[in-house]
């Protein structure tokens, strides 16, 4: 095995599925329908966003957010997905690791906050509607998403770049499907209970805290519209907040068994249906939760299709 300055392997062997060879064609087919659903879906969402005036609210300029990140996020991890699943070479070299590692976690991390973010847009809207456009101005929701952005960016930097730095003593097999933080510290060598101590903390604030706060504007969420004396109005509050809870649950649970415990006690196949739940469904299921249960969206859609075909 060629190493980098005698210590650092050139590359990764993937094991995925290798134990269960019968799968992996099955997974090839999945990853190869839903990736393509997943990158339409988000990029729809998109252009609906900002082609009609009347998304163009935060509700939706936040949406456009995590559009945008969930199509990074299922592409830092699908293409070499699809490369090893289809071929009999199933490596990474260190640096794509790296990269890899790098981006996953970015938008892992920013997506975590995003979603807190969206869910106190929403308490404001119910709770506080007189003044929602006040509070809610163009101004604080780019320095709102800027914060989000940046605090993923500086959560994964320095996870990555202390897990890197542990000894892997010439290891170079990883039991997973993707360079993930928890699966590599997990296969270090020496001493590397600092590094699960810090990886729980940090992952308190970027996981436990946003659903916890998650959790109290939804609370304070419920109470206002069971007030909303409109049936109509009651009817629209739970549209718009159910579609944000059930991503909110489809993402943070996956995220939170994964990443709340410590590495060694991770089973060995918990990692690799873990990233492709929060990794591959989660991206593809979002777009289709928020059209199906948003009529401002499904009539954004209707229009932008019928700009289309009178354009033919």
């Amino acid at each position: 095995m060629s190493l980098i300055n005698g210590s650092l392997p050139e590359e990764f062997i993937l094991l995925g599925f290798s134990d269960r060879p019968w799968l992996e064609l099955p997974l090839f087919i999945v990853l190869l329908v839903t990736y393509p659903l997943a990158m339409m879906g988000n990029i729809t969402i998109i252009l609906v966003s900002r082609l009609d005036p009347r998304l163009h609210s935060p509700m939706y300029f936040f949406l456009t957010n995590l559009s945008f990140l969930d199509m990074c996020y299922t592409t830092s991890i699908v293409p070499q997905m699809l490369f090893n699943l289809g071929s009999s070479r199933k490596t990474i070299s260190y640096m794509g690791c790296a990269v890899q590692l790098y981006f996953f976690h970015i938008m892992g991390g920013t997506e975590c906050l995003l979603l807190a973010l969206m869910s106190f847009d929403r308490y404001v809207a119910i709770c506080r509607p007189l003044h929602y456009t006040l509070i809610m101005n163009q101004r604080l929701c780019i320095l709102l998403v800027s914060t989000v952005w940046l605090c993923g960016l500086t959560y994964a930097v320095s996870e990555a770049t202390v897990t890197l730095q542990l000894p892997l003593c010439g290891r170079n097999t990883l039991d997973h499907l993707v360079c993930e933080i928890p699966v590599l510290i997990k296969t270090a060598c020496g001493e590397k209970e600092a590094n699960e101590l810090t990886l729980s903390v940090v992952c308190i604030f970027v996981l436990a805290v946003p659903l916890c706060l998650i959790l109290a504007s939804y609370a304070s969420i419920g109470r206002a519209v069971l007030n909303i004396k409109s049936s109509e109005g009651r009817k629209k509050a739970f549209g718009t907040c159910s579609s944000h809870l059930i991503v909110v649950f489809l993402f943070y649970g996956p995220a939170i068994s994964m990443y709340l415990q410590p590495p060694s006690s991770i089973t060995r196949d918990q990692p690799k249906f873990m990233a492709l739940f929060y990794g591959v469904v989660t991206p593809t299921l979002n777009p289709f939760i928020y059209t199906l249960r948003n009529k401002d969206v499904k009539g954004a859609l209707g229009n932008l299709v019928r700009r289309i075909y009178s354009l033919k």
